[in-house]
């Protein structure tokens, strides 16, 4: 009997057990069930996409709503896309169960859309077992809390004018302007075979593809007499083309970004274009409907110059009495941004290089204002703008010449400018004196037979020379004789005080300039070159101009400046002697006073202008001919008012910087 007790209870036992395990195992399947649910909930509202999220209801509830699916999730994607909804946050998440068929869901959602954050908005819902498996019950109030079946939700948007970007004058360097709008109006295209004729027509006169009209025509609302916008033209049509349009062709008006001095100031303020999906992953708070800055400063200083939409998102009523203000922000207009560009000087540094590889700086030296940043060959940025052609954006990128980079952001050897740099350094050093002469012979010189085939060379021959020949000859032997006398420790030192390895606080990019690949130069003749401004010396022309500020300002090196507005004192620091300085610039002086000088054609009668040429040749090897670019370094050197750098690459081809530099000169020293 005992036995038989024993094993009964074992029995019940493994019973208990077994009936735990399963309603265990049952509790756990309906967890993970919910669990799945929610899950599925969540991932469809963060991606918004509405056909998922709509999926997810009970049909029942959502006719009791008097929706469909199909009408319930248009209705989602009208309002949030009208919206321009670009991030939605989920918090305070929680479900709770009420019995074993039913959970209740609650939630908050914080959204991004173009007129601001709609922070908080709350949700709640239940999750009911049914025989379709586990759903959540609909109403419109999972659309905006307090809506019910016939409310609608009216959207009221603000649009923020982008700031504009002015030059020191307050001339408009960005702003807006009307552009014609080229569309159709679909019913006056015709049917069949006239409306492929009329299609074809305009395809060819706006030189568009056929295939990317019709898909501006695709979209149910493309119909009727509806306007459908095909291109936005970068130069007005003519009073005879517009008597002229193919049928069905309307000209409409709108309002764009405008960049007055066209290409000449393109790689500096860039343009302008709607924001994209991957703009707004960098950017959350961005939405698709903005525009934004792409290049140049509209990019860097997009945040200032494009302010905030502001506008109404409010819940009325059939009758259009208003239930609940979602959203209610004003509008705060972007700020206008003043350069210390200016705008004339600008304009002709750009002509004057004549569409050839170059560019122009301009400064004042003694605030390190920035008057000056011109690059060629460039683009239109209006037409960025506006919309640029698979074909047109094609040619840009294929042309050798680079239009899109910033050539005086970009390093290059300064060639013969850079002896400026030397002669200061070797003067402090006391390894170089003013009445230092050198007895030089012929056009090529080496320290000893260790070099082998290679050589310094010069251009003029003269013996003896000193420092003030040696600057307005440009005679590389001199400086690389003295170059090794001073030794690479001190030259170093020397060149460390300026601006190497130095991020300039400039909203454009320019790279660190370099004075060699390695910490220390492999040999004399690499020291020797890197005297007069060769070897593996990388400076970008802004930076250069930098540098050479310290020849107008007793020794002192000036950053330069590019944002009125923002003025600080001067930022300047004391890299060579005022001493040193003044001799150097004083000698600059027969460059262009004397007759021989290389840089006589911009002789002023009424002003004393300094100046040293460059050039640095790239080339594979000795005794032979490479690409030679070209420098000017021209200073103002009594009055101080003004100072510039202008290089012009494969001088050979495209000539010299002195060539290129006249006109802006001219118009430098009659204005300041």
């Amino acid at each position: 009997m005992k036995a038989n007790n024993k094993l009964k209870g074992i029995l019940i036992g493994a019973v208990v057990v077994a009936l735990a395990a399963a309603a265990y195992a049952y509790q756990h399947h309906i967890k993970k069930q919910v669990n799945l649910s929610t899950a599925q909930l969540k991932k469809a509202i963060k991606k918004q996409d509405y056909e998922q999220l709509i999926s997810l209801f009970d049909e029942d509830s959502i006719e009791e709503a008097g929706f469909t699916k199909e009408s319930a999730a248009t209705k989602y994607a009208t309002i949030f896309n009208a919206l321009n909804v670009s991030s939605v946050k989920i918090t305070d998440f929680k479900q709770e169960k009420q019995d074993k068929n039913h959970y209740q869901v609650a939630y908050k959602l914080s959204m991004t859309t173009s007129m601001g954050e709609i922070k908080d908005e709350a949700y709640q819902t239940t999750l009911t077992k049914t025989d379709n498996g586990w759903q959540f019950e609909w109403s419109p109030a999972l659309i905006f809390a307090e809506m019910t079946g016939n409310d609608k939700v009216m959207i009221n948007e603000e649009t923020a004018e982008r700031g504009k970007i002015l030059d020191r004058n307050g001339v408009e360097l960005a702003t807006k302007r009307a552009y014609q709008q080229v569309g159709v109006i679909p019913a006056k295209l015709g049917e069949g075979e006239e409306r492929d004729k009329n299609i074809k027509a305009i395809a060819k006169k706006f030189d568009l593809d056929v295939e990317t009209i019709e898909s501006f025509l695709a979209p149910d609302w493309a119909t009727g007499e509806v306007f459908v916008p095909l291109k936005t033209l970068v130069n007005d049509l003519s009073d005879e083309d517009l008597a002229d349009l193919p049928t069905g062709v309307m000209i409409s008006s709108k309002e764009t970004r405008y960049y007055p001095l066209g290409e000449a100031s393109a790689q500096l303020l860039g343009y302008t274009g709607q924001a994209t999906a991957e703009d707004i992953e960098k950017n959350p708070e961005l939405t698709a409907d903005m525009t934004i800055g792409k290049a140049g400063l509209e990019a860097s200083l997009d945040d200032q110059l494009r302010g905030k939409n502001g506008g109404t998102v409010q819940i009325e009523d059939e009758d259009g009495k208003v239930k609940r203000v979602i959203l209610a922000n004003d509008k705060e207009d972007g700020q206008d941004v003043t350069l210390t560009i200016d705008s004339k000087a600008q304009k002709i540094a750009f002509d004057s290089l004549d569409n050839q590889p170059g560019s122009a700086v301009a400064s004042d030296p003694s605030t390190g204002e920035l008057l000056v940043l011109a690059s060629s060959p460039s683009y239109n940025p209006n037409q960025m703008t506006v919309g640029i052609s698979t074909k047109d954006y094609q040619t840009y990128q294929e042309d050798e010449n680079l239009p899109f980079i910033e050539r005086y952001a970009t390093n290059y050897a300064p060639g013969s400018t850079f002896k400026t740099l030397t002669a200061m350094i070797a003067l402090d050093a006391g390894t170089l004196k003013p009445s230092d002469s050198l007895d030089i012979n012929g056009l090529k010189w080496q320290q000893d037979d260790s070099w082998g085939n290679y050589y310094v060379t010069r251009v003029k021959e003269a013996s003896p020379v000193n420092l003030e020949t040696a600057l307005v000859n440009s005679d590389n032997i001199f400086f690389a004789q003295k170059m090794l006398e001073m030794g690479e420790k001190t030259f170093r030192q020397g060149l460390e005080k300026f601006d190497f390895n130095e991020s300039l606080e400039l909203p454009i990019t320019v790279p660190k300039a370099s004075i060699s690949n390695e910490a220390s130069f492999d040999s004399n003749i690499l020291l020797a070159d890197t005297g007069y401004g060769q070897g593996e010396l990388m400076i970008a022309p802004v930076t250069q101009l930098s540098m050479y500020s310290t020849l107008m300002n007793d020794g002192n090196l000036v950053y330069p400046q590019l944002v009125k507005g923002q003025e600080k004192p001067a930022d300047k620091k004391q890299v060579v002697s005022k001493e040193s300085a003044n001799i150097v610039l004083n000698d600059l002086v027969g460059v262009v006073a004397n007759q021989d000088g290389y840089a006589h054609d911009l002789y002023q009668s009424g002003r004393v202008i300094a100046a040293k040429t460059g050039t640095a040749e790239i080339k594979d090897k000795q005794d032979t001919t490479g690409k030679e670019n070209s420098f000017l370094l021209f200073m103002d050197q009594e009055q101080k008012q003004f100072m510039g750098l202008v290089m012009s690459e494969d001088s050979r081809e495209n000539g010299t910087a002195v060539s290129k530099t006249g006109a802006l000169l001219d118009y430098l020293v009659t204005n300041y």
